[in-house]
């Protein structure tokens, strides 16, 4: 840090288990991805090559080389993983995250239909080699999984092997965890906090008022996704109380105001 500041909360160490910042990459150039790093890659563990983009984003190997350099784990969107799936082409995916040379891969049905059972099995081959992250949730607005039946996918899929289990919100953060206006689904996330443990999921939150709930429920080093790129150094400053939104959040009662 620049300077002291006294009653600044805790945060978690890189490489972290816990208080994760996932950022997405939509297509962001060489030069975009080496400026990033210089300004945000101390408060940034994981960078999602979202959706499709890696098919056709320019330079991908070099960028890829970019972010592990700075210690920054980089996987393709779970949605790249649901397209080989949906083509039988499992092996080829393997093979893909080998010739690039990625350690985590990221699997999800929010497109299409995966029985939960295979989702599982997915799961626990890929986790022999990677690091797997899987997401738990609908991109289809409208499309609604009972909260008891999150939590039960959300422990299977960590018991077949996943390390995080990502609850969904699209990157417009209006599913899934979310109402259709970005409110919290609160029903729903206190159901999943009840049965599964906190620090094995990662809460995606575009939105800075989303960042802003989960923080001021789970704490600083609460573990959060699908961060625009912009977004990265104004989301530490959330969980560091340096915003107005949490401003008050770790501060001692007595320098609250009244």
């Amino acid at each position: 840090m620049n300077f002291v500041l006294t009653h600044i909360p805790e945060r978690t160490n890189k490489p972290r288990k816990t208080g994760l910042t996932m950022v997405m990459d939509k297509g962001l150039s060489l030069r975009q991805v080496e400026d990033f790093i210089e300004a945000a890659s101390d408060f940034t563990d994981f960078v999602k090559l979202g959706f499709g983009t890696s098919f056709i984003t320019k330079k991908l190997e070099q960028k890829i080389k970019l972010y592990k350099e700075a210690g920054i784990r980089v996987y393709l969107g779970g949605t790249l993983f649901e397209s080989f799936i949906i083509r039988n082409m499992f092996n080829d995916y393997v093979k893909l995250m080998d010739k690039f040379k990625l350690d985590m891969v990221e699997v999800s049905d929010g497109s299409i239909s995966l029985p939960h059972d295979k989702k599982c099995e997915y799961i626990n081959k890929l986790s022999k080699n990677f690091t797997v992250v899987s997401e738990v949730g609908s991109k289809e607005e409208g499309f609604v999984i009972r909260p008891a039946k999150w939590a039960s996918m959300m422990n299977s899929e960590l018991k077949a092997g996943s390390f995080k289990v990502i609850a969904e919100a699209r990157e417009s953060g209006t599913v899934g965890i979310y109402r259709p206006t970005g409110h919290a689904h609160t029903l729903l996330i206190n159901n999943i906090l009840s049965k599964v443990n906190k620090d094995d999921i990662l809460w995606e939150a575009p939105q800075k008022s989303q960042q802003v709930w989960f923080i001021k429920l789970l704490g600083t080093n609460v573990n959060l996704g699908n961060i625009a790129c912009e977004d990265a150094i104004p989301l530490e400053t959330l969980r560091l109380g340096l915003r107005g939104d949490t401003f008050f959040t770790f501060l001692p009662k007595n320098l609250q105001k009244n």
